[in-house]
């Protein structure tokens, strides 16, 4: 048996505790078959599959900082990635036409193929691994879920602001 975050628990542990890490098990696991599939099935890993998919969202392109932020990545793992991506073909890097520091990053036709044929199969991957619920509890799940997330954002918005710690 393997053990994951949720080896953590025991029955002490506060009812909270043992649903986050519950959550974060079943994160971890779909997220590796992902990562393994990925890399077996098309020689490519998670952050290039993500870099390729907010492209493919954004027709005109998105600047290097875009790309980072809604990644929530560094830039230097953003130009990394953009890089090897670029090398092989699959995006072009211009300057941006209205900030002379920026660059826009755009899927090439090449690319966008390439994105699709993995997202088509993804999609499908996605599919094998809730299919452990049927529609009704997928639907109840995913109401639940919205809920927290309103809550979270409540939450993160009402936080005081504290001063940063003395080092």
């Amino acid at each position: 048996m393997t053990t994951d975050v949720e080896s953590r628990v025991s029955n002490d542990h506060h009812q909270a505790l043992k649903l986050w890490l519950r959550l974060l098990a079943c994160t971890t696991r779909v997220e590796g078959v992902v990562r393994n599939r990925l890399r077996r099935e098309f020689a490519t890993t998670l952050p290039r599959f993500d870099l390729l998919a907010q492209l493919e969202r954004e027709p005109d392109g998105l600047t290097m900082g875009e790309l980072s932020q809604r990644l929530m990545v560094t830039g230097g793992n953003v130009t990394g990635v953009t890089d090897q991506l670029e090398a092989e073909g699959l995006v072009t890097r211009a300057p941006h036409p209205s900030d002379r520091r920026a660059f826009s990053v755009q899927l090439t036709p090449a690319g966008r193929r390439q994105f699709r044929r993995m997202a088509s199969v993804h999609e499908q991957w996605v599919i094998e691994l809730f299919a452990g619920w049927d529609a009704d509890e997928k639907n109840q799940v995913y109401a639940l879920l919205a809920g927290l997330k309103r809550h979270l954002a409540t939450v993160d918005a009402a936080a005081p602001k504290r001063s940063k710690p003395r080092t």
